[in-house]
């Protein structure tokens, strides 16, 4: 096998098993954030969570299948790791900014169900009456 194959099977196992890593961590994790996000509705969290991992591995194994043609193609060893080291760091910040625009996303989902919560707790809450508060 020649330099420029061993360099692209490197790129693809390393970028697919970081892959992995962080969807399971991330649905394992992620849980009780959307279980709180969707006011306790376990069913509800549970399914967005499963929808979220498999859009989360068909992005990236995606990404990391179209990334491969792109770049120099390496002609020594440390064309070589200088090759993977930049793949590897632009898949990390896509990963890493696929999470925070799910964690924006999801905060605003919470946010909304949490106003909803006050704005019934409050319209259930009988307000005191005035010959009360004198």
């Amino acid at each position: 096998m020649n330099l420029v194959a061993v360099t692209y099977l490197i790129y693809v196992i390393v970028s697919l098993s970081i892959t992995i890593w962080v969807a399971n961590t991330l649905f394992k994790n992620g849980r009780l954030f959307l279980v709180d996000s969707f006011g306790g509705n376990v069913e509800i969290a549970d399914a967005v969570n499963q929808l979220l991992r498999v859009g989360f591995y068909l992005v990236n194994v995606g990404f990391v299948s179209m990334y491969l043609r792109f770049g120099t193609i390496p002609t020594n060893t440390v064309e070589a790791i200088e090759y993977i080291s930049v793949k590897i760091g632009v898949v990390l910040l896509v990963l890493g900014g696929m999470h925070f625009f799910n964690m924006f996303n999801f905060s605003k989902i919470r946010s909304k169900g949490l106003r909803k919560i006050e704005a019934s707790v409050e319209k259930a809450t009988p307000s005191p009456s005035p010959e009360l508060a004198s």
